[in-house]
């Protein structure tokens, strides 16, 4: 191991002996001065996020907003790590919530800022310290968020970043001061880091990929139902895990909705991602763009039909393809990670629950329909960590959000993600 991230390692675990003794409520005024930070600053930190990976320079402004925002829920939040009492014969007799020490974050691309920032936060406000291995092209926002806490006053062991490669993460996690890691990423990627950690007997999260189903019936507003679909499948050019990408249409409709949705699909057109007008651009990486466009080929000569092309114009860039695929095709197995959507047809309620689940993936998904009972079968039967009800899906810092099946384990956002990286300690005797 570099001598470098060997000190830093060391750094972050004398931090956490002092860290983990700062009272909650001092640790929550230094997050809600580091959202302000983020809040005055939000067009700066969108040009890195921009210039780093593509994204249209509205959604990177928008994206370090969503962060301050999470990050005074975090400020504001009632402290339910406090010592519980349990009723019972002894004189001590309680719950004690212990913060791990200095746990990995291995984060994505696709959202630079929040990936980081929604595992970081709540591990940082348990008592953790945090280094973080973030993507290589996103070296840029690793560091711009150091300098963030440390100007909100953050002691500098707190949050450090690691600029390595992946094949570093293994002595990373292996190391005796790392005591859990949490992963943003591939399935293949979480399951190498799960392996590792479980040999090393320590605590992992992972929050993978996704195929989420996005379906549409009889009873649903359509007009809405078709901007809110799209918007799903091509914001940050359809490089999100929880992307509407299955889009499963009630067969009575498909000649009234399937119109609305292609028109609405193609106002989406390529621009210059510092223009705030721009709504699509390039997609992060060449070689990103490589292999949506041999996937969209696979599913072509396994019978899927082209409704729109995906064509290419660059080497990142999408004119956004849209295919029709029957059960049976393997690319409903694989995630389709840029601007590319499928279109599935159902008789029934059965048939497009059977759709939604019939995947290796459970992330979320989106039901558009007003009837009561429609809407309690979705919701009991799918299969995904969060179910939609007439809304695409987004993250909120109030809600819990997480997967099922291989989109991983664990929780993030919500106060449940306080307890993530924390040990419920017993304490009874008399």
């Amino acid at each position: 191991m570099e001598q470098l991230i060997e000190n830093k390692l060391i750094k972050a675990d004398k931090t956490f002996s002092e860290w983990r003794k700062v009272p909650f409520g001092e640790r929550q005024k230094l997050i809600a001065k580091a959202a302000e930070i983020l809040k005055n600053n939000s067009e700066k930190f969108g040009r890195i996020i921009t210039t780093e990976m593509n994204k249209p320079i509205s959604e990177s402004i928008a994206e370090v907003e969503k962060c301050a925002l999470m990050m005074h829920y975090y400020a504001d939040a009632d402290n339910i790590l406090k010592p519980e009492k349990v009723e019972s014969e002894f004189s001590y007799s309680e719950v004690h919530y212990v913060p791990k020490g200095v746990i990995l974050g291995v984060m994505p691309w696709n959202f630079p800022f929040w990936q980081v920032l929604r595992f970081a936060v709540p591990a940082i406000l348990a008592g953790n310290t945090v280094v973080l291995k973030h993507a290589s092209i996103c070296f840029g926002s690793g560091n711009a968020i150091v300098e963030v806490l440390l100007e909100a006053g953050f002691p500098e062991g707190v949050f450090q970043n690691l600029e390595v490669g992946h094949k570093a993460v293994k002595e990373i996690l292996e190391h005796d001061a790392v005591k859990g890691v949490s992963l943003t990423g591939s399935g293949k990627a979480g399951g190498e880091v799960a392996s590792i950690a479980g040999l090393n007997i320590k605590k992992s999260l992972l929050e993978l990929g996704g195929s989420d189903a996005f379906i549409i019936f009889d009873d649903a507003d359509l007009d809405e139902a078709a901007k809110a679909g799209v918007k799903s499948r091509l914001q940050n050019c359809g490089q999100t895990c929880t992307a509407a990408k299955r889009f499963i249409i009630d067969e009575k409709i498909e000649d009234e909705f399937l119109p609305k949705f292609i028109e609405e699909y193609k106002t989406y057109e390529v621009g210059d991602p510092f223009n705030k007008e721009t709504k699509l651009a390039g997609m992060a990486r060449p070689d990103l763009a490589d292999e949506l466009e041999a996937q969209f080929n696979r599913a072509l000569e396994n019978g899927a039909e082209i409704i729109i092309p995906l064509e290419r114009i660059s080497e990142n860039e999408f004119k956004p393809g849209l295919i029709r695929v029957q059960e049976g095709n393997p690319i409903l197995k694989e995630e389709l990670f840029g601007p590319l959507g499928m279109i599935m047809i159902a008789k029934s309620d059965e048939e497009a629950l059977q759709m939604a689940n019939d995947i290796p993936f459970g992330l979320s998904n989106s039901v558009w329909t007003k009837k009561a009972d429609r809407q309690l079968f979705f919701i009991e039967n799918l299969e995904s960590g969060t179910v939609n009800i007439n809304r695409m899906t987004s993250s909120d810092p109030r809600f819990p959000f997480g997967g099922s099946k291989a989109s991983g384990y664990g929780t993030e956002l919500s106060l449940l993600a306080l307890k993530e990286f924390v040990t419920a300690r017993t304490i009874v005797g008399n």
